[in-house]
């Protein structure tokens, strides 16, 4: 009796757990603008200029992102875990970029080891 009541108590905990990732997921779902920038290693003012005037991300539902950052992502891909609260988007060589994200319905801030960086969607 107890091993049924653990087993359904650990489906109902995957099923919790896969709905909040996928609310998550669709809140990120869209196309986003830098609108500010925080860097925490030195950035030169032209680098910074040009990521506040051509960052973008554009998320899919299929977890490809394209955009620019630092540099341009073309076919790159995301994974969204912890429940939202942590993000890694690899370029097309494969390169993760972790970062800590905090997501509502129209702000993404994305905190990595490099640099804070504030989204809005578009």
């Amino acid at each position: 009796m107890k091993k049924s009541k653990l087993f359904i108590f650990g489906i109902a905990m995957v099923a919790v757990l896969m709905i909040s990732c996928h609310k998550s997921r669709n809140e990120l779902v869209d196309s986003w603008k830098v609108t500010a920038v925080e860097p925490k290693m030195p950035l030169s003012d032209s680098l910074k200029n040009v990521i506040l005037t051509q960052g973008t991300l554009t998320f899919t539902k299929d977890g490809h992102v394209t955009g620019y950052l630092q540099s341009e992502i073309n076919n790159g891909t995301y994974a969204l875990t912890k429940g939202g609260k942590s993000l890694v988007i690899k370029d097309e060589t494969g390169t993760p970029y972790p970062c800590e994200s905090t997501i509502t319905d129209d702000k993404l801030v994305l905190d990595s080891k490099e640099m804070k960086l504030t989204l809005t969607k578009i």
